[in-house]
């Protein structure tokens, strides 16, 4: 599966859990974004496992999340970028931290 083939953006209001990939909850459409001060923009794949996850806050991207996964969809790596830092995780095929 090219990972590279993704849908549009889609738009959410918080997320749950702590594990990777983050759980994006409360989807919003993009027409409610005027009325937000902060939300979560995402990208996902055609299989519907997530490629990128941005916070944005009053129009900025706070941080970022950027995904790659094993051809049978589990998370093989994860790029984490918050102000300015990037953080690089590394998973093994059972999806545990390498």
């Amino acid at each position: 599966m090219n990972q590279e083939q993704q849908t549009g953006f889609r738009y959410f209001v918080s997320y749950s859990g702590v594990k990777l990939p983050l759980k994006l909850v409360n989807e919003i459409t993009e027409d409610s974004l005027n009325n937000r001060n902060t939300y979560y923009r995402s990208q996902f794949d055609v299989q519907g496992r997530m490629l990128l996850c941005q916070k944005v806050v009053y129009g900025e991207v706070e941080s970022e999340h950027r995904y790659q996964y094993y051809d049978d969809g589990v998370l093989k790596h994860a790029r984490i970028t918050e102000d300015d830092e990037v953080r690089e995780i590394h998973f093994n095929e059972l999806g545990e931290m390498a």
